[in-house]
Formats: C-alpha cells, sequence, structure tokens
C-alpha cells in the first residue's frame, strides 16, 4: 500500500486543488483496475471556490511558487488550494524544504505567488517564525513597538506595557534588534503578535522559543487566549497538532492533500 502523495493523472478528479488521485500499482492485477487507497479515504474533499468571496474566511486558490535555483526555476508550490473559517485551526506538515515557510509567507502577503490568489476576509497576522516576523532590525524594540501601534492603530502606551511584560527584555527593549540574540528577537516578535487582535495567526515553528516557563507562556496566549481565533500552523510538534488542530495539510514534492485524521497525516509525513 502506498503511504506517499502522488500526482494527479489524467481522468482523477481534483476539488479545489487537492488531489483525489488513487495511486497505481504496476506490475500486480491490481494495476488493471482503480481502488481507493487509504490516503483517499482520509482526505478531506475541499472546495474553496465555493465560499463566497465577502465571507470571514481565509482562501488560497491555485498557488503555484517558482525560485531561480542553480538548474534553473524550481516549482517549490504546485497549485495548493485550501481554505480556513473563523476558529478553524490548519497544520501544515511536510518534510524540510516541502515549502511549508514559502506557502506562510505567500498567504501572509510576505512574497506574491508566480500564479492563483489568496482571498483575506480575516485580519491576519505577519508570519511569526524563528526569523523575527515583524520586527525592523536597525530600530530598537521599543521603536518597533511604537511602530507597529501606529500602523495596527493601537494605543502605544498599552502596547509598550504588554511587550515589555510578556517579552521580558528587560533594558534590552531600548536596544537595536540586531543586537538580540535569535532568543530575544523571538520573544519580542511573539509579544509584538500577541499585542495585536488579529483573527488568523500565522505561526511558523515558533513554540519552542526559551525555557519551559516561557513556552508554556506562548502557549496560553496563543491556544487559551486566543483560542477562538484561526490559526495556520507549521509545527513539527505532534501532541500540538493534535491537540489544537482539526485538518493537516500534507506538502510534498509542491503537491498538497488536506486531512481530517490527524493521527494518519503526522504518520504519513514521518514516511516522507
Amino acid at each position: 500500500m502506498s503511504t506517499g502523495l502522488t500526482r494527479q493523472t489524467e481522468g482523477d478528479a481534483v476539488r479545489g486543488g487537492v488531489e483525489k488521485a488513487a495511486p497505481r500499482t504496476v506490475g500486480t492485477a491490481a494495476s488493471k483496475k482503480r481502488t481507493r487507497s487509504l490516503e483517499e479515504e482520509r482526505v478531506v474533499a475541499s472546495a474553496p471556490v465555493a465560499r463566497i468571496a465577502g465571507e470571514d474566511s481565509v482562501i488560497i486558490q491555485d498557488l503555484i511558487k517558482s525560485y531561480e535555483g542553480e538548474a534553473g526555476k524550481v516549482r517549490v508550490l504546485d497549485g495548493i488550494s485550501f481554505d480556513i473559517g473563523p476558529g478553524e485551526k490548519i497544520a501544515v506538515l511536510g518534510k524540510n524544504g516541502a515549502g511549508k515557510s514559502t506557502l506562510v509567507k505567500l498567504i501572509g502577503g510576505v512574497e506574491q505567488p508566480d500564479s492563483g490568489f489568496v482571498h483575506r476576509g480575516m485580519s491576519m497576522s505577519w508570519p511569526l517564525s524563528f526569523g523575527g516576523g515583524g520586527v525592523h532590525a536597525a530600530m530598537s524594540g521599543l521603536d518597533n513597538i511604537r511602530f507597529i501601534a501606529r500602523v495596527y492603530n493601537r494605543p502605544v502606551g498599552d502596547m509598550i506595557d504588554f511587550v515589555e511584560d510578556f517579552a521580558e527584555l528587560g533594558k534590552y527593549i531600548r536596544y537595536p534588534v540586531k543586537t538580540y540574540s535569535a532568543g530575544m528577537k523571538m520573544r519580542l516578535s511573539f509579544a509584538l503578535t500577541m499585542a495585536v487582535d488579529f483573527d488568523c495567526y500565522l505561526i511558523d515553528e515558533v513554540m519552542g522559543v526559551g525555557d519551559a516557563r516561557f513556552q508554556k507562556k506562548c502557549r496560553d496566549a496563543l491556544f487559551g487566549k486566543r483560542g477562538h481565533c484561526s490559526m495556520i500552523l507549521v509545527s513539527h510538534h505532534r501532541q500540538t497538532i493534535l491537540e489544537y488542530c482539526s485538518k493537516a495539510l500534507v506538502l510534498k514534492r509542491g503537491r498538497g492533500r488536506l486531512f481530517e485524521d490527524l493521527e494518519f497525516a503526522l504518520d504519513l509525513t514521518a514516511t516522507l
């Protein structure tokens, strides 16, 4: 039985850009007839185009993204489609290099796709990643707070108080971010993100920052106080995905399939 993701073949039904192809077996009698694989039986039949454009949802439709490589263009994402409604949480899975971070950047508007579109019917955070998304390295932590407060029309004083308390940077909040360690930058970025009430949060592998106490603080802030919000979560942490997500998008070779069976999606990812 195949455990990999297969590309669509002629005649395969594709709904909303999520593959529905059943794998073929070669060299056996089974090759003469198509059978529903375990993957196909557990895949979600998603049709993003069915949602109303003005609805409170995020719709990702037929995203294609390529980058120039040494041997020419490399297509990282190839026709990715899914949607997420209010309060839904979707995990994005795949091995390193599968395009997870690229997908999050496209959804957040940090980069533009070659083709396809993203409908943002909800307010969305910037991609929160280990790179410290949302902060400017040449500015101090304090100046970053003031800048974000003005952009999102939040009271500057209240935001400063929140970020200083959450990030626990002490005097370094007044230092340029370029002097921060990776962990300090991540604390500031996470605190800034939590200081703005978004409808949907883009989270890219940041739940492991800091010590155990700070990690718990981050989980409580994100999944506790903001548990009603939508999230697109890139993570390798199995328990986090099982506890908080309702679906998982598995990426392989630019293609994607959406699963409701999280255990299966995680086990499948481990074989890629």
